[in-house]
């Protein structure tokens, strides 16, 4: 049975007005991913910091979808002026195409205020123990911390770090409750944690269109 993937985008556009990159995303990008089958959902996010830093995450039907000519032919010289002009302002920072491991088939859940996304390389000789640590103890602790709306991880197939964790919240302050704390100090994740590298930890915030 065929996983569902997950795409993931992250800009960061400090020389670009927001209300350009925001109305590319939301009246052009956005709909155009949309209009490829197999593309589940779209969710915008941006930084708690207030630094002019976005993510985007897309549900997939399977990696496949990122094969169909709806989605290739806006790639590279097939882009509109519009999206040329947006690259030319904004830094991707971030790509990559990943499949679902746990649960394997799950999508976003609506309405979460926050999202947290940690992706992390891992030292071979770790692998294994990193992965039985993911799935039995690590994902489960941290689903059942309050405000936890959904925990996810997923295997990079695209891009990197190799390995990605999405966590939907009600707010981004789940994420610094002393709840989340203790799920994170066990003595399987400290074991875990010097086989980390090159590791991301992003908290955002849901995006919110602006209203005329």
């Amino acid at each position: 049975m065929s996983r569902y993937g997950l795409l993931v985008a992250g800009f960061h556009y400090p020389d670009i007005a927001a209300d350009e990159f925001d109305e590319w995303y939301d009246t052009e990008h956005i709909p155009e991913r949309m209009g490829v089958p197999g593309f589940l959902n779209a969710q915008r996010w941006v930084a708690t910091d207030g630094s002019r830093t976005a993510l985007a995450t897309y549900d997939l039907a399977n990696l496949d979808v990122l094969k169909h000519p709806a989605y290739t032919v806006r790639k590279g010289d097939g882009r509109t002026p519009w999206s040329r002009r947006i690259a030319r302002k904004t830094t991707l920072i971030l790509r990559l195409a990943a499949e679902q491991v746990l649960p394997g088939e799950a999508v976003s859940p609506e309405g979460a205020g926050g999202l947290l996304m940690f992706a992390t390389n891992v030292a071979p000789e770790a692998e294994a123990d990193f992965n039985a640590w993911y799935d039995q103890e690590h994902i489960p602790l941290l689903a059942q911390v309050p405000g936890v709306l959904s925990a996810r991880r997923f295997r990079t197939r695209e891009g990197s770090p190799a390995y990605v964790a999405l966590y939907h919240l009600q707010s981004p302050a789940v994420a610094a409750s002393p709840q989340w704390q203790a799920a994170l100090e066990t003595p399987w994740t400290a074991r875990i944690g010097p086989h980390l590298k090159d590791s991301l930890h992003w908290v955002f915030a849901r995006y919110e269109a602006r209203r005329a």
